[in-house]
């Protein structure tokens, strides 16, 4: 006897139309079935029976009616999010088979975070390049706000940088690279460079560079802020570029916080310096973040591979 699971399934498989899914996908984003079908050049009619007919095969209510227009049940973000990525892995599909047919090696798009931009996955790179010289590459910067949903939906492969402990965990593997500590860096010029023993309130008077608010790091710092009298800097910079942060530091006396493999090279050439502060916060795993039970494309298994050795020296 079939089981309700497979039931859906087989009727799914048999009715199921990408039509109908992108009308599903439209409905989530304009919060309106009208609207949604004049996206998709139908009737609003026929798009409502097409809702009504997805609700009776998945057997769920999609949406609700509410004053704000039509709102997705937890069944409808659901489906709204696997409807995302079966369109982006046809995209994918589209573009490998595009690629290939260019003569490229393969195509990988990869997202991450300061942890890992200036150091690890540059390398990583290069060593892909070298083995796949026709590969195809695209790189994605943010915040794991902005880039675990874009993974999760198959906009992005894999994500590289510091591993989210606790949000963003469902339907994600992580493969764990090496442990990072954060360090407390600033300009060579600054008056607390080369110091010996720094204390937090020596820190006090001075700008801040911080990262977002969204971030894991962020929401340590601000608590031991807190803790710390409840110590607001006079000045601050909300920043995730690099480049934009290091210039920041060599034109004014700014405190950054850092990953400590992400400034060892800028450190060592006397571009930036370390404060010797022992930053009490911030430790964590930097890693590879990947969508569970898929297969990722040869290209981006090689990646992993070269980031996995690369890791290993550091």
């Amino acid at each position: 006897m079939a089981t309700g699971h497979t039931r859906i399934v087989e009727r799914v498989l048999t009715r199921l139309k990408l039509k109908q899914l992108r009308l599903l996908v439209a409905v989530g984003k304009h919060r309106s079935i009208q609207n949604a079908a004049r996206e998709l050049n139908v009737s609003q009619p026929a798009a409502t029976k097409m809702i009504k007919d997805l609700e009776l095969d998945f057997e769920v209510q999609l949406f609700e009616r509410t004053n704000r227009g039509v709102v997705p049940t937890p069944h409808g973000e659901a489906l709204i999010r696997h409807g995302k990525l079966i369109f982006a892995q046809v995209s994918n599909a589209a573009q490998e088979l595009d690629d290939l047919k260019e003569g490229n090696e393969g195509r990988v798009v990869v997202g991450t975070l300061l942890a890992a931009s200036s150091h690890l996955l540059p390398l990583a790179i290069e060593r892909l390049i070298e083995a796949r010289p026709k590969v195809a590459v695209k790189i994605v910067e943010g915040t794991n706000e902005a880039l675990m949903p874009a993974l999760r939906s198959g906009e992005i492969d894999v994500v590289v940088g510091r591993l989210p402990t606790h949000r963003h965990r469902s339907e994600i593997d992580q493969i764990a690279l090496f442990d990072e500590r954060i360090l407390a860096v600033a300009g060579p010029d600054h008056p607390l460079a080369g110091r010996q023993e720094v204390g937090f309130d020596d820190l006090k008077p001075f700008g801040w560079i911080l990262p977002p608010f969204e971030t894991s790091l962020r929401r340590q710092i601000d608590q031991f802020f807190i803790n710390q009298g409840q110590y607001a800097p006079s000045v601050s910079i909300e920043s995730v570029s690099y480049l934009a942060n290091r210039t920041f530091l060599q034109l004014r006396d700014f405190i950054g916080l850092m990953p400590s493999h992400v400034v060892a090279q800028d450190i060592a050439s006397g571009l930036l310096a370390k404060i010797n502060w022992k930053v009490p916060f911030g430790a964590g795993p930097v890693g590879i973040s990947l969508r569970k039970a898929e297969r990722l494309s040869p290209a981006g298994t090689a990646l992993i591979a070269q980031l996995q050795e690369i890791a290993k020296a550091m």
